[in-house]
């Protein structure tokens, strides 16, 4: 799916606002019918979407996107592709998705073999959507896997990934470089295994430079705001550790692709997961954001200075991220009127925009009083349906990765 007549764009973003190009969406697909009552807390979504309207909404958005001259890219079809062009793709994403430990030498290697095997777009919606034991195409008349004799016929010999949905998390790009990020719950760390592949392997990607590459704590793309060129806001709460943003400062330093880094505490609650549930860029000098944290939210600004990294504050982030920026004054377009309205739509993804250049943004219309404030600031607002994408607690934001942005250096 991409804007007709469109040139690619050059691949990275300095910026949440610079004129969108390109981005990375996931098509809502089978791994969604996976959820059921006993599973959706574990799978991370709060409800059991509608899949059909789900990915009617879905396609509503990238079609918007499309309209506007954005070309949409989609995880499956990029999958498939890179699954259908090289076979170390194959073993690679086979690879991450059996588990010998848990399913035993005999089990895994026999659906290694069979995975191998299999069409691209066949294995690709497996590695996707995953596969229950009932599902398994391997024989066993020997009975020769206790662990599939031990497990119920509905239970996951591949677990699903119904959180890919949410393509922020799992990379971001940042200067001409992609970062893959390292995802912290069990039920979303497989999904790096697909976007490595597909970057590493597919032709569209080749000979594009990686951006850090320290996996030693978890980061995760929701939590990175690309501020202004060199400047990048980094939440740490439930998903990002304090080392996993230590450790992405220090790499964006040695890769000259920041100048400062400030590292943002937020709630460890499943309603603040990410820094974008609660604030996002929607003009060079503005910001939407959730009015109960507006006058608590810190920062701790890193640096490099001299070649030694320095560490200062915290201080308060608004007052922060305006010296960063090099502007006077953040603006800041708050969540609704008053404190109801404000934590109805916060928890709404009323504060998860996707800007398509600067003060043109996509949000839910379900944020009825936010988008109003935000018309009123001067913002256009882009409105899409969302009922049923929001279960999984994410918005336009998290569902895209944007791939090329217009720098906003002069």
């Amino acid at each position: 799916m991409t804007a007709p007549d469109t040139p690619a764009a050059p691949l990275g973003a300095d910026s949440e606002v610079g004129t969108l190009r390109t981005v990375l969406l996931h098509r809502p697909g089978d791994e969604l019918r996976r959820l059921t009552p006993r599973n959706n807390d574990q799978l991370l979504f709060d409800g059991l979407p509608w899949v059909d309207r789900a990915r009617d909404e879905h396609d509503a958005f990238a079609d918007l996107l499309t309209s506007r001259g954005v070309e949409v890219l989609l995880l499956g079809d990029l999958l498939t592709e890179t699954l259908d062009h090289s076979g170390a793709a194959r073993v690679q994403g086979v690879a991450a998705a059996v588990d010998p430990r848990r399913l035993g030498h005999v089990l895994a290697r026999d659906l290694t073999s069979y995975l191998r095997a299999l069409p691209a777009a066949e294995l690709a919606t497996v590695l996707m959507a995953g596969m229950t034991f009932d599902e398994l195409p391997v024989a066993d008349s020997a009975g020769v896997s206790l662990v599939r004799r031990m497990h119920h016929g509905a239970d996951f010999v591949i677990e699903p990934l119904p959180n890919l949905l949410f393509t922020r998390d799992s990379s971001f790009w940042i200067g001409s470089r992609v970062a893959i990020t390292s995802l912290a719950l069990r039920a979303r760390a497989r999904e790096t295994s697909l976007t490595d592949i597909v970057y590493a392997f597919h032709p569209r990607f080749l000979g594009v430079r990686r951006a850090y590459e320290s996996h030693t704590a978890p980061v995760e793309g929701g939590d990175i705001l690309l501020l202004a060129p060199g400047v990048v806001a980094v939440g740490v709460g439930e998903r990002t550790t304090p080392a996993g943003a230590e450790a992405l400062a220090r790499s964006l330093f040695d890769d000259e692709l920041a100048h400062t880094v400030l590292v943002v505490p937020i709630a460890q609650e499943r309603a603040s997961m990410h820094l974008d549930t609660v604030c996002t860029m929607v003009d060079t000098d503005a910001v939407v954001m959730y009015p109960a944290i507006q006058d608590s939210l810190s920062a701790f600004t890193i640096s490099r200075v001299d070649g030694d990294v320095r560490i200062t504050g915290a201080d308060p982030f608004l007052g922060a991220a305006a010296e960063a920026m090099g502007i006077e004054k953040l603006r800041v377009i708050d969540t609704g009127l008053d404190s109801v309205t404000a934590e109805r739509e916060q928890w709404d993804d009323g504060n998860n925009t996707l800007a398509l250049a600067p003060g043109v943004v996509v949000a839910y219309e379900r944020n009825v009083e936010t988008n109003a404030r935000l018309e009123a600031s001067g913002i256009e607002v882009l409105r899409i349906a969302g009922s049923e994408l929001a279960p999984g607690r994410g918005g336009p934001r998290c569902m895209s990765c944007p791939v090329a942005r217009d720098s906003l250096r002069a």
